[in-house]
């Protein structure tokens, strides 16, 4: 696309049991006190002359128990269901979101939305409160306006980084609740804080069924998806893959309905796999792996401006660039509940691969520049959470999580000379020459924690925690960080939260990964067209940051089923953490702010009543930052001077975004309607000004067929995207680490037929 312009390591399973021996030799003590109401020797001593006949009383208890405990190895899936049910019981409450502000989606919900679970992901949390839509070149969203910053978890399990710069690993389909947390995140979710997007898979697909869909319309999209989950003794498992194509697998650069070059492959799959290996405990297996490949859609109308081996005039709607990306996940997982402990310990890996080709000659004739990126990715790592009820009034929750990531970044960048190389403005020799960087990184991450959560009264709920987290990669860091909330239910519907977090957030070891400066400046090269204006790039940094957060959530009861909500929060950072597209790469460079605030107000609204069921969320939120501190080479030196002197907008900075939608089943049928609502993110020098406010309005409607059965429902979908075909732009290329302009999608019609078997 071309330019506009030694650690608490963990806690010992011997130390474990020790401590459980002791909590319930307590707890024997303590039931000791009601033995005072023994005087009434009458009753003791007719248990005494029955003694002699108690062994034959628990023996024939013992055969009664033996003979239940047959079945459930080969009774029907509800069993299973019931014991696996208990263990993602006991599961949340290892890993709760004690005084985090919370939005969740069913799988339900999601279904009743416009495309349904057709839609990517992003696009879903599009209707949580304060989420903004971005271009996928600049991550996809925003939570609260960070960048970045989003956590991902699948079942309580972290997934790590990885590499892409657009792609989504996981599909809507697998979901069977989404939740957001966000603001003062309780001290188990480290590194990632903006917000944790907590994924919990589908607990209602082990009964031996499935579904095979098919969904498409414009764009040339066509979407293939099969699902399939069942029950075998103790094992539940679930599969599912999805192939999709289309032509708009990028935002367009130009406001035209069809994009050019901008066709899309992309190919997902996920494996679950559990079995209760006995009353206390469960190992579970998870996989996901996504293939995709993309053709960089090109602006048509370009002016060249440079002469590349001879070549000087090139249309800019011939472009070939493209780019793949894969990923592959993989989770097990060992919990157990026993008594006052229920634990989780999971060993993840992930490897994820990038790589951009550029158009050798087309790039050096519009950009000056042509690069061709290769990133890597592989992380291997240790997660353990436990909690410990205590007593009634505490729960001890603590736990580890330690990884290893391989990081490899190869740049072979092809340049033209300079002419004069104290004015780059003087031209360029057509003899192109080729630099190579590479770095490899072998990085550390590793956290543990530890919080109390305490129920002053009934009402009243108290987290404290401590966390400490340390970071060997680039930069060696660490921190110790505090974290204390209070939950507060006064009256029956009514819920306050307050709380305090001290965040430490590790760049992406990848984006992160230094340049060598001196392959593309004097003496070591002659000056070019990749030669910086300013040769400075200092490491990036960790970010440090305090996040103050305080909401309520109140039923309104003279409305049944209306639930309103609002949430504030400030937020202040050291070395701000922010990344951008700085050439025409689909890749991004990271660099820090010195410092950074965050402050908006979150507004939320739900109502159902039977079949129709609506929401609406809108936030205000600002998001400044000065003085550029690490990566200072992306910046010209006017922009860079001027940040270094002012507080200026990030260029993810949105003032106000706000989401709303409704359902109605009514005699079958399901009508619904979503809209989002932006006003525009930041654009022109050093993100000044910013662009212009947008709506985008879907709708969709479905129905169940019984042809097959009437528990196997056929079901037919239509939906239209951007309904009123409003023409808008995310990014007019212009802004900090905005290198080309991206257009939100012209008005969609799409069909979906899902049949389940």
């Amino acid at each position: 696309m071309l330019s506009s312009k030694p650690i608490l390591a963990g806690t010992s399973l011997a130390a474990l049991t020790l401590l459980h021996l002791g909590g319930s030799a307590m707890a024997q003590t303590a039931t000791t006190p009601p033995a005072t109401t023994l005087p009434t020797v009458e009753v003791d001593a007719p248990k005494r002359t029955q003694a002699p006949r108690r062994p034959k009383v628990r023996v024939a208890v013992e055969k009664r128990r033996a003979t239940p405990q047959a079945p459930p190895r080969t009774e029907a899936p509800a069993t299973v269901a019931g014991e696996s049910e208990r263990f993602d019981t006991a599961r949340q409450s290892v890993l709760p979101p004690a005084g985090a502000a919370t939005h969740t989606l069913t799988h339900q919900a999601i279904e009743a939305l416009p495309q349904g679970s057709n839609a990517s992901l992003d696009k879903v949390l599009l209707q949580f409160p304060g989420v903004t839509q971005d271009s996928a070149a600049s991550g996809d969203l925003h939570i609260r306006n960070e960048h970045a910053n989003l956590q991902y978890r699948i079942n309580g399990v972290m997934l790590p980084d990885g590499v892409g710069a657009f792609g989504q690993i996981l599909d809507t389909g697998i979901v069977g609740s989404l939740s957001l947390l966000t603001g003062a995140l309780p001290a188990q979710y480290g590194l990632r804080t903006a917000g944790v997007l907590d994924i919990q898979t589908k607990a209602d697909a082990f009964n031996n069924t499935g579904v095979v869909g098919v969904y498409g319309g414009s764009h040339g999209t066509i979407s293939t998806n099969v699902e399939y989950g069942g029950t075998v003794g103790q094992t539940q498992y679930f599969l599912s893959g999805r192939f999709l194509q289309n032509n708009l697998g990028i935002e367009n650069p130009a406001p035209s309905v069809n994009a050019i070059h901008d066709r899309t492959n992309q190919e997902k799959g996920f494996l679950y796999l559990s079995t209760v290996l006995d009353p206390t405990s469960r190992l579970t297996f998870m996989s996901g792996v996504s293939n995709a490949t993309f053709q960089i859609p090109n602006n048509p109308g370009q002016t060249p401006n440079f002469t590349a081996f001879g070549v000087s005039d090139f249309d800019s709607s011939r472009l070939n660039e493209h780019q793949n990306e894969f990923n592959q996940f993989n989770v097990v997982a060992y919990q157990t509940s026993s008594g006052e402990f229920d634990t989780q310990t999971a060993y993840f890996n992930r490897y994820s691969q990038l790589h951009f080709y550029p158009d050798p000659i087309g790039d050096l004739v519009f950009n000056g520049v042509s690069s061709d990126v290769y990133r890597q990715s592989v992380i291997n790592g240790i997660q353990q959470d436990t909690a410990w009820r205590v007593g009634y009034a505490h729960t001890l929750r603590f736990g580890f999580s330690v990884s290893a990531e391989r990081t490899l970044v190869n740049n072979a960048t092809t340049v033209l000379p300079l002419v004069d190389p104290a004015d780059p403005t003087a031209g360029t020799i057509d003899a192109p020459f080729s630099v190579f960087d590479s770095n490899a990184k072998t990085g550390w991450l590793v956290g543990t924690y530890v919080q109390d959560e305490w129920k002053i009264t009934n009402n009243l709920t108290l987290n404290a925690g401590l966390r400490f987290d340390q970071m060997y990669q680039y930069v060696d860091a660490n921190q110790l960080s505090p974290r204390v909330s209070l939950t507060w239910k006064p009256f029956d519907g009514t819920t306050f939260h307050a709380g305090y977090a001290r965040n430490f957030t590790p760049p992406s070891q990848v984006i992160a990964s230094p340049v060598n400066l001196a392959l593309v400046t004097p003496p070591g090269a002659p000056a070019n067209t990749q030669t910086p204006e300013v040769g400075l790039n200092s490491p990036v940094l960790p970010e440090r940051s305090h996040v103050f957060d305080v909401g309520v959530v109140q039923k309104i009861y003279p409305i049944p089923g209306l639930e309103v909500g609002a949430d504030a929060y400030y937020k202040k950072a050291r070395d701000l953490l922010d990344d951008g597209q700085f050439g025409a790469a689909y890749v991004l460079s990271g660099f820090n702010y010195d410092r950074g605030e965050n402050v908006g107000v979150e507004l939320k609204s739900t109502y159902k009543n039977g079949d129709f069921s609506a929401y609406a969320n809108l936030a205000w939120a600002k998001q400044i930052a000065t003085n550029v501190a690490s990566n200072q080479y992306l910046f010209g030196q006017d922009e860079l001077g001027y940040i270094s002197t002012h507080y200026i907008y990030t260029d993810h900075a949105q003032m106000l975004s706000a989401s709303a939608g409704a359902s109605y089943l009514w005699q079958g049928t399901r009508y619904s309607v979503s809209m989002i609502y932006g006003s525009g993110l930041r654009s022109g020098f050093a993100n000044t000004d910013h662009l212009p406010g947008y709506t985008q309005v879907n709708f969709g409607l479905s129905h169940d067929f019984n042809i097959v059965a009437p528990n196997k429902p056929t079901t037919l979908r239509f939906d239209v995207v951007n309904a009123f075909d409003t023409i808008y732009q995310i990014r007019d290329g212009s802004g900090i680490g905005v290198f080309a302009p991206q257009y939100g999608p012209r008005r969609g019609f799409y069909v979906g037929l899902s049949q389940r078997f």
